[in-house]
């Protein structure tokens, strides 16, 4: 049986990855970040939102958004979790955590697929800690905490993340820019478990 779930093939610095996502536009978290009034915040210059907005990929939004729904709404059976053959995967290359339900989903889908590398980008501590309090983590998952203020690097992962994803301005710690210019699958510092935890991307522009 076919499964539901969207899987999105990537582009760009993330071509050869394939990424489940959900819909960014009709995430309320995303919405209030994105339409904050700080603008240090990561989310007023989203690359997802103004992707999305711009109707770059017509048939784009409506598979993430099927994926919004039925990740948020309740846990998927056996039968509708996919099989993943890549080595590496990436969770919410568009979006963001919606409830739990949507992580406990994540999970499944972690544990189902222990042979593949799966990496986690989310501003949403709170949930995560709820989780993991009572839940062991699975080790074939990555959780990359996505630091919301620009031009700061978060040294310490917050409890259960792995490491921690910050934007400087172009001209700021190129010292530590260690992802600018290069092509995730042949860099896979947040797709493994080694001695970096902190990945620092100069901020894109679009």
């Amino acid at each position: 049986m076919k499964t539901p779930v969207h899987i999105s093939k990537l582009h760009g610095k993330l071509h050869k990855i394939k990424a489940i996502s959900t819909n960014t536009r009709t995430n309320n978290f995303c919405f209030k970040m994105s339409n904050s009034f700080n603008k240090k915040i990561i989310c007023t210059k989203c690359y997802s939102w103004a992707i999305l907005d711009r109707g770059i990929y017509p048939a784009l939004e409506p598979a993430l958004q099927r994926n919004s729904d039925l990740f948020s709404s309740r846990l998927l059976e056996d039968h509708e979790i996919p099989n993943i053959k890549d080595k590496v995967f990436r969770f919410n290359a568009h979006g963001e955590l919606i409830n739990l339900n949507h992580l406990k989903n994540y999970i499944s889908i972690t544990n189902k697929n222990p042979n593949c590398s799966f990496a986690l980008w989310t501003k949403r501590k709170d949930l995560i800690k709820f989780y993991f309090n009572d839940n062991d983590k699975p080790n074939n998952l990555i959780i990359i905490y996505s630091n919301p203020i620009i031009s700061t690097i978060k040294k310490e992962p917050p409890k259960y993340f792995d490491k921690t994803f910050n934007n400087v301005l172009e001209e700021e710690h190129k010292d530590k820019q260690n992802c600018t210019g290069q092509k995730c699958i042949n860099c896979l510092l947040c797709y493994s478990h080694n001695n970096i935890h902190q990945i620092v991307e100069k901020v894109k522009r679009y």
